[in-house]
């Protein structure tokens, strides 16, 4: 069986499985998520299969991302929420290798405390340029 045939979030695509779908188009497919952070949490999938976002072609990006523009405003003022959390993992705390946007109503004191990892500082600017440097060099 291949990875898409196995994919959860293919078979959710092709509504193979049931989802509580909010929204698609051509490019995604966009739902509830089953065990969601709050009420609302909605996933935002593209229809083929990329497992990560430097999948994603980047003829596909411009519409999926103006998706998730849509998406954010529509779980903002659907859930009458004061915004929202949009995230993506890639590999790590991917729970489906497929790429998924998170879309999350948030509201003061609703328990989350920003990112879900600790913060750290560099030890030092030194530290701070080689990790700017090692960055621009695989960019360039």
């Amino acid at each position: 069986m291949d990875s898409e045939s196995a994919c959860k979030f293919c078979q959710i695509a092709r509504h193979a499985l049931p989802s509580y779908s909010v929204f698609e188009d051509s490019i995604s497919l966009a739902f509830l998520d089953n065990r969601p952070l709050f009420a609302g949490h909605v996933l935002l999938i593209p229809r083929q299969h990329f497992e990560t976002l430097a999948d994603l072609p980047a003829d596909l990006s411009g519409g999926f991302f103006r998706n998730v523009q849509l998406l954010a405003q529509a779980v903002e003022h659907g859930m009458q929420a004061e915004g929202t959390f949009v995230a993506i993992n890639n590999r790590v705390s991917q729970s489906v290798p497929h790429l998924h946007v998170h879309i999350v109503p948030r509201r003061k004191k609703d328990g989350l405390r920003g990112f879900f990892w600790p913060r750290n500082t560099y030890k030092d600017d030194e530290e701070m340029k080689a990790a700017q440097a090692a960055i621009r060099r695989v960019i360039e």
